[in-house]
């Protein structure tokens, strides 16, 4: 790929709907990481796996965050697979809380499939995969 074709590929992540994706994943890093860091500081004793997974979901949704920005075909497959990783970690979690509620004496954030955040843990991953496939550089594309 030449500098013109990654420029390309960079501007296409975080044109449109990549901007939108950017923006949601930057208010869920603020989100769960304030909560969990919070949580964490304060209670840790209560809930010791909810808060350790908000922590780790807060850090997953900054590492996408930094994959859109940073933009090219290399942080777009890391990307994708951050957000496959993201999506088996909500429908993991999420269904864990309704199967095993006595597990989780307090939520995360990726409790009943993010419930909690307006469904949007398991929407976000289930969008930005659906872009990052679209937003693929094929050959003859960057011209």
């Amino acid at each position: 790929m030449t500098s013109g074709e990654a420029e390309v590929s960079r501007r296409r992540l975080i044109s449109g709907p990549g901007t939108l994706l950017v923006w949601l994943y930057g208010v869920m890093v603020v989100g769960a990481v304030s909560r969990s860091a919070y949580q964490i500081a304060t209670e840790f004793d209560r809930a010791p796996l909810a808060y350790s997974l908000s922590a780790v979901a807060g850090v997953v949704y900054g590492f996408i965050t930094y994959t859109l920005v940073r933009g090219g075909e290399t942080a777009r497959r890391i990307a994708l697979a951050c957000c496959v990783a993201e999506l088996v970690g909500v429908l993991t979690v999420g269904t864990w809380t309704l199967v095993e509620p006595s597990a989780f004496p307090d939520a995360t954030v990726w409790s009943d499939f993010g419930m909690g955040y307006l469904f949007i843990p398991v929407l976000l991953p289930l969008s930005a995969i659906y872009w990052l496939r679209a937003s693929r550089v094929r050959d003859g594309d960057a011209a």
